[in-house]
């Protein structure tokens, strides 16, 4: 038996997980646990703490996915003041063998170790085993990569297509482009800004601004108490998750509208990622807001606007696409990386 430490570091939460792997490909977790960032100065300190509680010999080996770009086995977080290094890491933990890698490739290693249960299809396609898988993930920002078939494993590649241009494909979404030009006096916007938790909240200021329709007093509150709170580092509101369970549960003309643009622009673009790959393995939903708003995501014109590429549509039509619904994909990922080292 060969002792895993896997982790899912955040600016905000840490998860580390520990887990026993043997001849067969299935992971056992031993020992998890949760810890808010902040409250530690580094990393190793939260390891230390958690190894102790665990109560277990030191793991052979580590892999910790990190939000935040890795350059030569480093990684600075994006909303933490940590620096971490491979070796530094090794030497203080004791542990031989300790890996970084970006929270989105771990969420592509992750997608091979998840159940029949952990995904909802929406497509069923025309799986082809050999061929590319896609992933897309909306949350905080929008990752996106690939994995291709080497052998008898997938080799994980990151991307960073969230930062490539939006591209708007009818009059509303034109004029979305012109308010966030002139709202931010930028000179493009990427289609991040607009497919991600933070485009949920530009769609509504633009829909609000221009006045498609009426606000609610509860979700006009909860929008101006985060505007108010712009360049702090700790919010009070999240107004994309109230948007989102005011359109879920309809009680809000302007929330239903902002979710509307929001999964047209999301189909759209993520039919763009597979008109690239052409994943017949599948291309996968991932981050936290597909699966919170996912009846939307049924319902709407998500699949419409996937498929919506002119004489391409019948090829779009045979990819598989699903809806990661583990939202600990990435640790599963991370512990898959860790048995690989």
């Amino acid at each position: 038996m060969t002792l895993l430490l896997a982790g899912d570091i955040g600016g905000t939460k840490t998860i580390l997980r520990l887990v026993e792997t043997s001849d067969s490909p299935a992971l056992h977790t031993i020992y998890q646990e949760s810890y808010h960032s902040a409250d530690f100065p580094d990393l190793v300190p939260i390891v230390k703490q958690f190894l102790g509680k665990a109560n277990t010999p030191i793991p052979e080996k580590a892999c910790f996915a990190i939000a935040g770009p890795i350059v030569k086995n480093t990684a600075k977080l994006t909303n933490l003041i940590w620096f971490l290094d491979t070796e530094r890491l090794q030497k203080e933990l004791g542990i031989p063998h300790i890996s970084l890698i970006n929270d989105f490739a771990a969420v592509g290693y992750g997608i091979l170790g998840l159940q029949t249960q952990d995904l909802h299809t929406l497509q069923v396609g025309k799986s082809q085993p050999e061929a590319p898988i896609g992933i897309i993930g909306a949350g905080t920002g929008l990752g996106q990569g690939f994995l291709i078939k080497q052998g008898n494993n997938y080799q994980v590649f990151p991307s960073e297509g969230g930062h490539a241009d939006f591209a708007p494909r009818n009059e509303i979404e034109f004029q979305l482009l012109k308010y966030l030009l002139g709202k931010h006096d930028i000179q493009r916007i990427s289609v991040e800004r607009v497919v991600s938790g933070m485009g949920i909240v530009a769609i509504y200021q633009f829909l609000r601004d221009r006045k498609f329709a009426t606000e609610s007093p509860e979700i006009a509150q909860i929008v101006r108490t985060w505007e108010q709170e712009a360049g702090q580092e700790e919010k009070s509101v999240d107004p994309g998750a109230a948007i989102g369970t005011a359109a879920l549960q309809g009680s809000d003309r302007l929330s239903e509208q902002t979710l509307q643009l929001f999964i047209d622009a999301y189909g759209a673009e993520a039919g763009n990622l597979a008109l690239k790959l052409l994943p017949y393995g599948g291309l996968y939903i991932a981050g936290g807001i597909a699966p919170k708003i996912l009846p939307l995501i049924q319902n709407s014109g998500f699949l419409l606007n996937f498929t919506q590429k002119g004489r391409m549509r019948r090829l779009l039509e045979e990819i598989p696409v699903y809806v990661i619904l583990n939202s600990q994909v990435g640790l599963i990922g991370a512990a898959l990386c860790a048995a690989r080292l």
